[in-house]
């Protein structure tokens, strides 16, 4: 079974996953998790570097950043997607955060249908700052409709090409299923959630009465964002968070 590893320079500790993210961080004691969104999405490595510049801005150092949500113009190819996840590795080990292939940072990466950025890029990103409260911290991944690390998505996507309302719910379930197990190994559930968000372009109306509201899991509403998954054929995915700490910055 996974176990939780800890990130203690960065303050946070970790579900470990796959190469190009965990499955969800958390504030260690002493700390608390903050979200920073963009005004617009932000290049790739520019957007690295208003991380890195954010950071030092608070004095906390790299390690303290532990998730972000990235934005992509279009569905990668298995292929490309793993090319994507190698340069955007090389910054986070340049960084000191991944260390033997092991990448303690959350992510969720997500194709806006008809608004996509140009290149992909940061839309928001977390990290810790010192605390006195503790209030219990969390960010998780976000997930597709397939389980992970198993060398290819593909073949085991749930109901893959069924767009249809049952095939829609049944990805539905699973992931949120997911988002629940992932929540669990910080003693967590949909209770301690303040925010949580919904990627898809496919009809959710109808299933989120049940398997939605009726989980607890948009007490606090539900963000849905009218995008595609980063991979080619999955076609649902959510993530979560508990963080009191939110900010807008324009970058125009």
């Amino acid at each position: 079974m996974t176990e939780i590893s800890r990130m203690s320079e960065g303050g946070y500790a970790y579900v470990p996953g796959v190469f190009q993210y965990s499955a969800g961080v958390a504030a260690l004691s002493g700390f608390r998790i903050e979200r920073v969104r963009f005004s617009e999405v932000v290049p790739l490595q520019e957007g690295f570097s208003r991380v890195a510049k954010h950071l030092e801005s608070l004095g906390r150092p790299l390690a303290a950043f532990c998730a972000c949500e990235l934005r992509s113009p279009g569905q990668f190819s298995e292929e490309g997607f793993r090319t994507f996840n190698a340069a955007y590795g090389d910054v986070l080990r340049k960084w000191g955060i991944i260390r033997d292939e092991i990448n303690p940072v959350a992510r969720a990466n997500v194709c806006p249908e008809g608004m996509g950025p140009d290149e992909p890029g940061f839309h928001a990103f977390c990290y810790t700052v010192p605390s006195e409260q503790e209030d219990h911290s969390f960010v998780i991944a976000g997930s597709g409709e397939a389980p992970e690390g198993k060398g290819n998505y593909r073949d085991h996507i749930i109901r893959r090409g069924d767009t249809s309302p049952e095939g829609v719910r049944e990805k539905a379930r699973w992931v949120l299923d997911e988002m629940e197990r992932r929540m669990a190994f910080f003693g967590a559930g949909w209770q301690e959630t303040t925010g949580v968000q919904l990627y898809t372009v496919h009809d959710v109306h109808e299933l989120v009465p049940e398997e939605i509201v009726g989980r607890g899991a948009a007490r606090h509403g539900l963000t849905w964002h009218f995008a595609r998954p980063p991979v080619q054929e999955l076609d649902y995915e959510m993530d979560c968070r508990r963080v009191f700490a939110e900010y807008v910055v324009n970058i125009r």
